[in-house]
């Protein structure tokens, strides 16, 4: 295993035991077994390794799922494809909520890691958007009703998805199954079932 690597190693362990916000690349280096100098030569901040740990050690296919829905709008899988999307976004939210959730307790570092993303050209909406687009090109397939509001589709779903994952942490509460959120979107949407 690389230097990066254990470096991203510790970061997930250091960001899902303490949190984001209470997190320091001081810590993170000294778990990996670096200096903090060693950790910049390879990240250049905390949201960098942020975004490391979700793209590398978070085990989901929520972002390859997203960039292949082009390709499968107007293809007649619409049900199926947001029920896939439904599942894969709980997996992915259930993994990064106790580690992002400390952002909020800090508004300093919110607001750094929320620029910090936005020069990125990355962050949460990102995930909203891809799955708008691809509920708007079903819209111009003549899958979804005319009148539907894909953005508000797609915020309604993954919201459903997030609330799902904080009461898998919350609570012993049994969730809707993915399945359930993605027909339920859709019978919002006008689609025949």
């Amino acid at each position: 295993m690389g230097t990066r690597d254990r470096m991203l190693d510790a970061a997930a362990h250091v960001m899902r035991t303490r949190g984001l916000a209470r997190a320091t690349t001081k810590e993170i280096a000294k778990e990996a077994g670096y200096s903090e100098a060693a950790l910049y030569k390879h990240f250049r901040d905390k949201t960098d390794l942020f975004l490391g740990v979700l793209q590398e050690r978070v085990p989901s296919n929520l972002r390859s799922l997203l960039a292949g829905l082009a390709d499968r709008a107007g293809r007649g899988a619409l049900r199926e494809t947001l029920t896939e999307v439904a599942a894969e976004a709980i997996e992915f939210y259930t993994e990064t909520f106790p580690i992002a959730a400390s952002l909020f307790s800090e508004p300093t570092l919110l607001a750094a890691h929320r620029n910090a993303l936005r020069d990125r050209n990355m962050g949460p909406q990102v995930v909203r958007d891809e799955l708008a687009a691809y509920l708007a090109a079903e819209q111009r397939a003549g899958a979804i009703a005319p009148e539907a509001d894909p953005e508000a589709a797609a915020a309604l779903l993954l919201g459903a998805c997030l609330q799902n994952a904080f009461l898998t942490h919350f609570t012993e509460t049994p969730n809707p199954t993915p399945q359930t959120l993605a027909t339920t979107v859709l019978d919002g949407l006008g689609v025949p079932k």
